[in-house]
């Protein structure tokens, strides 16, 4: 057993210079690779984040622009349907107004023509009885007239 320990603190002894080589590989590591590496990545990563946050902000100003513009939107076609309604009412007082003009001359004919009707009645009333005697007369004397004298 002697034997196995001296030969253990042997190869313990040789492994020294190893573990020496190997905490300065590992400090040289951290050093060189591993901090530089891991400033690197955070760097990155907050740049990211800043990136994802800023895209965050121009999403939300997008969204608000896009509901300012459907706002807008819903204001001017409000004022095209107002100023179609306005116009159709414009319209249908002027087609309202030249009905009426168009049944107040109707009706200015109608009376013009009664009243038209009714004076020729009313000549017509006195003419007839003078034709009528005129007539009478005319038809008296081709009666009476001898049957040769007016042929």
């Amino acid at each position: 057993m002697d034997q196995t320990l001296q030969q253990l603190g042997e190869l313990l002894l040789g492994a020294v210079p190893t573990v020496i080589l190997l905490a300065l590989l590992y400090a040289l590591y951290t050093t060189i690779v591993h901090k530089p590496l891991q400033r690197v990545l955070a760097e990155r990563r907050s740049k990211t984040e800043g990136a994802v946050e800023k895209s965050r902000a121009d999403i939300a100003a997008a969204e608000a622009r896009t509901a300012e513009y459907e706002q807008k939107l819903r204001e001017a076609r409000a004022a095209v349907f107002r100023a179609q309604e306005a116009r159709r009412q414009l319209v249908l007082q002027a087609r309202t107004s030249a009905l009426h003009e168009a049944r107040s001359k109707a009706q200015a004919q109608v009376q013009a023509a009664k009243k038209d009707i009714e004076n020729d009645r009313a000549a017509a009333e006195t003419g007839l009885p003078a034709e009528a005697a005129t007539l009478a007369q005319q038809i008296v004397r081709r009666v009476l007239q001898p049957a040769g004298a007016g042929r």
